[in-house]
């Protein structure tokens, strides 16, 4: 009897590090930052109330960041990487009560009038959001490590939207305390370092054809779930009111 012959499909040859690079910052077209919302936003068109269910329902993100950054710390066996990348969730937790970036998103949300016992409720939290969100943290359990910290490099476009959206904030909505502002300004100091880091893990760690498509899906997979995030945000609660 005579085999057939293998019908395996050769695997793609890998892509340079710089052809990889460019693959991954072209996804910053479908950044966040370009959603109407968001391009009403630094145009200073949104309402108050509109800012508020933003920041409220932004907040379930934030709060979600460490989450997923433990979930990646639990998947990576790298103990080298382990100490970088846990510098992440103490940005984000802080050392001691009143640090880190929670708690600047908490005074955010005060600043544009929402106080923080109503953001830690999350009562204002869409389900959309949650489902997004969610999802999010549920790929960084479940996916290699290396997929996860790829999701991670839509900081590659973050820092530029931030000084945009920092500028916009302050010109466009003066009722606003400058002082709630300050999430933003730290980010701008942490973010591009972040990306640098994630983005030198990626190119080194995929050294694949396979890989570095994974490693492009993953942030394919952030930007989607960013954008669906605003999609709710801007369409509001469309939910029917709670039987009574």
């Amino acid at each position: 009897m005579i085999e057939s012959a293998s019908t395996t499909t050769p695997q793609a040859p890998p892509w340079a590090a710089d052809e990889l690079v460019q693959r991954l910052r072209a996804q910053g077209t479908r950044y966040h930052n370009l959603h109407p919302f968001h391009v009403r936003m630094d145009a200073g068109e949104l309402t108050r109330d509109e800012l508020q269910r933003w920041v409220a329902n932004r907040f379930y993100y934030q709060r979600s960041i460490p989450l997923k950054d433990a979930a990646i710390l639990s998947n990576c066996p790298e103990i080298d990487v382990r100490r970088e990348w846990i510098k992440r969730i103490v940005d984000h937790d802080g050392t001691s009560a009143g640090t880190g970036g929670i708690e600047a998103w908490l005074r955010l949300g005060e600043a544009l009038g929402v106080d923080r016992d109503e953001l830690e409720s999350e009562r204002r939290v869409l389900p959309a959001v949650r489902y997004a969100v969610d999802a999010y943290v549920n790929f960084a359990r479940q996916r290699p490590w290396i997929e996860a910290v790829a999701s991670s490099l839509t900081e590659l476009f973050g820092p530029s939207a931030i000084r945009v959206r920092l500028a916009a904030l302050e010109a466009h909505y003066p009722w606003i305390d400058p002082a709630g502002l300050e999430y933003f300004r730290n980010r701008l100091v942490q973010a591009p370092g972040d990306a640098q880091y994630a983005l030198r893990l990626v190119v080194e760690r995929c050294v694949t054809r396979e890989r570095q498509d994974r490693a492009v899906a993953a942030l394919k997979f952030k930007t989607e779930m960013l954008w669906a995030q605003l999609e709710a945000i801007e369409r509001g609660d469309t939910q029917p009111a709670d039987a009574t």
